[in-house]
């Protein structure tokens, strides 16, 4: 078996660790720095919807870049933004001039986690992408579990400047860490034309989007639908993010030994059974049955789709394979957030958690109906590995 746990990966895994701790200590936070500024709920809104907008449009031409000139100057470009951006939150004092940074820093973290994320792609060896996807996606996890109460402490006991200027020495942290990585990079054959899509991955980016709306449902309106129940919200999500750090790691290697399919089948259904389980949910107990259901579901199954999006494309279409994929969970994310917002208005959090899972049902027979046709697309490219004559160390 190829080993996976080389000084790249593991330097890798720590760089994306710093970055995405950085990232989460402001989704805490920046709620209450607008309102500190003179903001409301609206412009909380309005800032979050600017920097996804700013993400979604820069991943895909990220992408196509990425497969032409490489990941390392993308790298050290997205991150040294990224970190420049989070510092001048320092200087900002209005909204007009914060909505404004919302589009620099969604641009900056589109570039960075883009490239990252296909550098990943390109350290682990190809018939162990699932595990090794898996062990990205345990580092993000795990920087969403303890980053926003370190970003709340922060600001609780030091201020927002200390908060932003630790922000910015994480990721430079992250950028030190990936500085001197020499990273296999096979460059595209054909170079008369960018492309920013990866056609061959169409159905299993639409299965991700339909993932990622019901994954919107647990982000934006458990916290307040725990709180209409008299629940503590905190212990949802600290069951959800242990079940999630288990499932990531364990699933990928799965689907490296047994296939895609017996992965992630078992890992949708078991998703929409927890998004049913807590529209029915009157009380404590039923919220953590659905929070433990859906970080193993919700876990398995997107670190599956995103290793099999990556390995049905060639070495040199690796960049936009991930921007597609990265493009997808904005996508769902943010049209989940919309749809079942106007679901919550106007009806109840039993009908909102219901179509969620409604959602991940048409993830599933997405998958099933196409997902013979992507597999044999990965079997026939999985063999590809960079080349002697056309590979590089970036």
């Amino acid at each position: 078996m190829e080993r996976l746990w080389t000084k790249n990966f593991i330097l890798t895994i720590l760089g994306v660790f710093f970055l995405f701790t950085a990232f989460y200590m402001l989704y805490s936070t920046l709620p209450l720095f607008i309102k500190h500024i003179g903001g409301n709920e609206g412009h909380v809104g309005l800032s979050m919807g600017i920097f996804m907008l700013s993400a979604v449009i820069f991943r895909p031409i990220i992408g196509g870049l990425l497969d032409r000139f490489g990941r390392r100057m993308f790298i050290i470009l997205g991150i040294s933004l990224f970190a420049l951006s989070m510092y001048i939150y320092n200087w900002v004092n209005g909204i007009a001039a914060l909505l404004c940074l919302r589009m620099l820093h969604g641009i900056s973290w589109a570039i960075s986690t883009t490239a990252i994320l296909t550098m990943a792609a390109d350290i682990v060896p190809n018939t162990r992408y699932g595990e090794g996807i898996g062990w990205i996606g345990t580092a993000m996890t795990l920087a969403m579990a303890i980053a926003p109460m370190l970003g709340v402490w922060i600001v609780e006991n030091l201020s927002y400047h200390a908060l932003f200027l630790s922000a910015a020495v994480l990721s430079i942290i992250a950028l030190l860490l990936k500085f001197n990585l020499k990273v296999p990079f096979q460059p595209q054959a054909d170079k008369r034309k960018i492309e920013f899509f990866e056609k061959s991955a169409l159905s299993a980016v639409v299965s991700v989007i339909f993932l990622f709306i019901s994954y919107s449902s647990i982000t934006t309106f458990v916290s307040l639908f725990a709180d209409s129940i008299k629940v503590n919200s905190g212990l949802f999500f600290l069951v959800y993010s242990t079940a999630l750090f288990l499932s990531r790691p364990s699933a990928g290697k799965l689907s490296d030994k047994y296939g895609e399919t017996l992965v992630i089948i078992p890992s949708l259904l078991m998703a929409a059974l927890a998004l049913i389980v807590l529209s029915l949910s009157t009380g404590l107990s039923g919220m953590l049955i659905s929070a433990m259901l859906y970080g193993l579901g919700f876990g398995s199954s997107q670190t599956v789709l995103q290793a099999t999006i990556v390995r049905s494309v060639p070495p040199d279409r690796r960049g936009i394979a991930n921007a597609s994929f990265s493009t997808a969970t904005d996508i769902g994310i943010g049209l989940g957030s919309i749809i079942l917002g106007w679901i919550s208005d106007h009806t109840s959090y039993r009908t909102l958690f219901m179509t969620s899972a409604v959602s991940v049902m048409l993830s599933l027979l997405i998958w099933a109906i196409s997902s013979r046709h992507l597999l044999k697309n990965r079997h026939s490219t999985a063999v590809s590995s960079f080349s002697p004559n056309n590979a590089k160390n970036e």
